[in-house]
């Protein structure tokens, strides 16, 4: 017999697979409604690119939590598609740095058009402002993958 925590543990396991895959699902049919020809993994590659303090190879490979390797053929994909540019760092020209180009901008901005009514769609549709319970479960969750 299954005790009530290896059932809590399945139960949590299959929800959040499930939200995870939903989610990724959802956004790749809104960015195709869009008339984006990427994939959510080069969507998701030009987001680190933006979100890094300074955009080098290393720097961008470390916010997504892949080798340089896997980077530097996400990157060549990225600039055929003329979504990115490489520069050489002035001071250090081993290192690469990524510059996103205007096209990219589109596309980012889209992005988190995308984020923003997914976020107001469940706050409308769960009253998360009135559930700290969930806010602070969540919180939980994130601070735990991020170690």
């Amino acid at each position: 017999m299954k005790s009530k925590n290896s059932e809590a543990k399945k139960i949590v396991n299959e929800l959040l697979v499930d939200i995870f895959n939903r989610i990724l699902i959802i956004e790749a049919e809104f960015m195709k409604k869009q008339n984006v020809k990427l994939s959510m993994n080069e969507i998701h590659v030009l987001e680190a690119i933006q979100k890094v303090e300074e955009p080098s190879m290393s720097n961008i490979a470390k916010k997504l939590h892949i080798t340089v390797g896997s980077l530097t053929t996400a990157i060549n994909t990225l600039y055929q598609k003329k979504f990115v540019e490489r520069d050489k760092d002035e001071d250090d020209r081993r290192k690469v740095i990524i510059q996103l180009t205007d096209l990219s901008k589109e596309v980012l901005h889209m992005h988190d058009l995308f984020h923003e009514q997914m976020i107001d769609s469940v706050f409308e549709e769960l009253n998360v402002d009135e559930d700290q319970l969930l806010i602070d479960s969540l919180r939980n969750l994130s601070s735990f993958f991020s170690r």
